[in-house]
C-alpha cells in the first residue's frame, strides 16, 4: 500500500497504515498476537523513555506490549495486546530516509512483535520478505 501525503500523516493515518500492514502479514505471524490494538502517540511517555533508557523521544518508533503465548491462558482473555507506534519518530525517520512509509511501519511492526516473542533477526528478515 503506497500512500501519498501532502501534509504530515496524522495519528489516524498511521493507525490505518499499521492495520493494513498487519493484515498483509503471514497468518502464522499474526497469530502470535491476541486482539491486537494499535495506538499511535506522538512520543513515548516519560516512564517509557526512562524504562527504555532513551536519549531522545525520537529514538523509539514502536513498542509492543502483550502476554507471551504460554502466558495468554493465565492472562485475562479480555486483555488485548497493544502495539504503540510513535508518530513523530516514524515521520522523522521517514523524512530522513525517504523510505516508503507503509514499508517503514511494517518493518517496525515485525521487529517489535518479533522481538517480544523472541524471533531471530533472520526470522524477522524472512517475514519482511514474505510480507512484501
Amino acid at each position: 500500500m503506497i500512500a501519498s501525503f501532502t501534509t504530515p500523516p496524522s495519528t489516524n493515518d498511521i493507525e490505518v497504515i499499521a492495520r493494513a500492514a498487519f493484515n498483509e502479514m503471514p497468518e502464522d505471524f499474526r497469530q502470535l498476537t491476541s486482539n491486537i490494538v494499535f495506538r499511535v502517540n506522538d512520543f513515548p511517555d516519560t516512564a517509557t523513555e526512562q524504562k527504555m533508557g532513551l536519549q531522545s523521544p525520537f529514538d523509539l518508533m514502536g513498542l509492543y506490549n502483550g502476554a507471551l503465548i504460554g502466558e495468554k491462558k493465565a492472562a485475562s482473555p479480555t486483555e488485548p495486546d497493544v502495539m504503540i507506534l510513535y508518530r513523530r519518530a516514524l515521520l522523522d525517520y521517514w523524512c530522513e530516509t525517504n523510505e516508503d512509509l507503509s514499508q517503514l511501519v511494517r518493518h517496525v511492526l515485525i521487529h517489535e512483535i518479533g522481538h517480544h516473542f523472541g524471533l531471530s533477526d533472520d526470522d524477522m528478515e524472512r517475514l519482511e520478505k514474505a510480507a512484501g
